[in-house]
């Protein structure tokens, strides 16, 4: 297993020369969205069981939580295309001109992208962006019940901001995605998904990065409302898409590794669930406890949200 920073590239974008732009909906309201209310209660934040140290996933703390309600599902390209018809929102990606696409996904005829060197399967794509998922040329693997995807946590702001919710906080998404059933590694309990006979969620199977045996049945991403809901009712919260959180990535350690480590995630933020490119091989981040971080203005073809509201949304 590969402990690296290996699903969530950061941009390394300059300043784009414009400002993010402001909103004119600030009371719009979610269409047709299904939240599940959590309780107040006494959570757990972490494990007691950590796998991957250096991040700090462990050991479990318990924090205090007010009652919230969180979106089943992860925003959704149809949610976001009304967000953006709505508010004439132009996402960073978009105003940047390129964003980061899987190697294995480059429609036929679009040549090779520069790639970072210690991710080489990563690929700047120009043109891509939350409509074109895989750029130019790639409008067919656009899907509306699809979550979002190539959303920065700017955009996921500006998104929330509209809809009248937020982003969760660490604590808050962990004990949503354990629904109800204490420290567990995954949203249905303690089985690990393989490579043989159990994918309840969408990961990675196989040889990663170049094959991918597809054995959950997807290759990028699945309808945010697929596979079987945790006890909370909420859909996806382990692979699928990386999801934001609204709290930076920090580390408390003191160690050197966790001084080196603190240093290089300096201006991140939090995301958490893992991704349909995630493998225990690799990127073993698909847990509930498990962490990494991005830079406010980065996106993928892998990163999404989804929003929890502090009152039971206005459904328009």
């Amino acid at each position: 297993m590969n402990p690296e920073r290996c699903c969530t590239p950061s941009s390394g974008r300059p300043p784009a020369g414009q400002a993010v732009p402001s909103l004119t909906c600030s009371d719009t309201g979610l269409p047709e969205v299904a939240v599940s209310e959590i309780p107040a209660t006494q959570a757990i934040l972490g494990t007691d069981r950590p796998i991957i140290h250096l991040d700090e996933e462990g050991p479990g703390r318990i924090k205090s939580i007010k009652r919230f309600w969180i979106m089943q599902t992860a925003v959704t390209n149809t949610m976001f295309e009304r967000f953006v018809e709505d508010t004439g929102y132009i996402s960073d990606a978009e105003r940047f001109g390129w964003s980061f696409v899987f190697h294995l996904f480059l429609p036929d005829g679009s040549g090779q992208a520069p790639a970072l060197p210690e991710n080489p399967w990563w690929l700047r794509v120009d043109g891509a962006h939350w409509r074109l998922i895989n750029g130019p040329g790639s409008e067919s693997s656009w899907h509306g019940d699809h979550p979002v995807v190539h959303v920065t946590w700017n955009d996921a702001m500006a998104f929330a901001d509209w809809a009248g919710g937020r982003l969760p906080t660490e604590v808050e998404w962990e004990h949503a995605a354990r629904g109800g059933l204490g420290d567990v590694p995954f949203p249905w309990g303690e089985l690990e998904p393989d490579d043989r006979s159990f994918q309840p969620c969408n990961i990675w199977q196989g040889r990663y990065p170049h094959h991918n045996a597809k054995l959950d049945g997807y290759a990028a991403t699945a309808p945010a409302r697929s596979f079987s809901a945790n006890g909370y009712g909420l859909y996806n919260m382990c692979g699928n898409v990386w999801e934001w959180n609204a709290q930076s990535f920090k580390i408390r350690g003191k160690g050197k590794q966790s001084r080196q480590l603190a240093e290089m995630m300096k201006g991140t933020r939090i995301l958490k669930g893992g991704s349909f490119l995630c493998h225990r091989s690799y990127c073993y981040r698909y847990r509930i406890s498990a962490r990494t971080g991005s830079t406010e203005d980065s996106s993928t073809a892998h990163q999404g949200f989804r929003l929890v509201f502090d009152e039971p949304p206005a459904i328009r």
